[in-house]
């Protein structure tokens, strides 16, 4: 029987192979970030981590974020989105709602609010299309601050926007003129 805490470790172990390390376990990402899924399980099993194809499939049904995808045929897998290794996820620019929303932490905000939001270590900033998952995910390292993104002014100025397969919209980068922060977390969570 499986237990939660294993497929949460299974999660992390694929979610650092597929976006941050394929190398590290003799992977190659093929265009759209998908390797094999015959090539991935054995290659799981030579470091010792052995995951049968039924708990895969368990692992990508049940991340909480949809991390993962199979393609049509179930052959081969990939991770959404985050990567840090060099990776074209063959994903299409698309119109995106008028309003995105990004979660994080007030230690964070200063920064923000001068630099505007980057990609950093990955390829896009992640946004969110609704304010409940922005928050979860701002919530990671502490009490969340809510921003919202004026995609639809950015859209019209040129930026591109992306939605992976999960739901999740990608962007190069956000500057500060787009971005505020949500009312009913700013001035509670704004460092002094």
């Amino acid at each position: 029987m499986v237990v939660a805490g294993d497929l949460v470790r299974i999660s992390k172990f694929l979610s650092k192979h597929l976006r941050h390390d394929p190398a590290g376990l003799g992977l190659t990402l093929e265009a759209g970030g998908w390797v094999p899924v015959d090539g991935l399980l054995a290659a799981c099993a030579r470091r010792g981590v052995v995951i049968s194809r039924e708990l895969l499939a368990e692992v990508v049904a049940g991340s909480d974020k949809q991390r993962f995808a199979f393609d049509a045929e179930g052959r081969r897998i990939r991770a959404n989105q985050g990567h840090s290794v060099a990776v074209d996820l063959q994903l299409r620019p698309q119109t995106p709602p008028a309003r995105l929303f990004h979660g994080t932490t007030a230690a964070s905000l200063p920064a923000i609010e001068r630099e505007g939001l980057r990609k950093m270590q990955r390829h896009h900033v992640h946004l969110s299309a609704d304010e409940a998952t922005a928050r979860r995910v701002g919530g990671r390292r502490g009490r969340a601050v809510l921003l919202v993104i004026d995609a639809a002014a950015m859209h019209a100025a040129g930026s591109l926007f992306y939605c992976s397969d999960n739901g999740v919209w990608l962007v190069e980068a956000v500057a500060p003129a787009y971005l505020r922060v949500h009312a009913a977390t700013g001035a509670a969570t704004r460092p002094r």
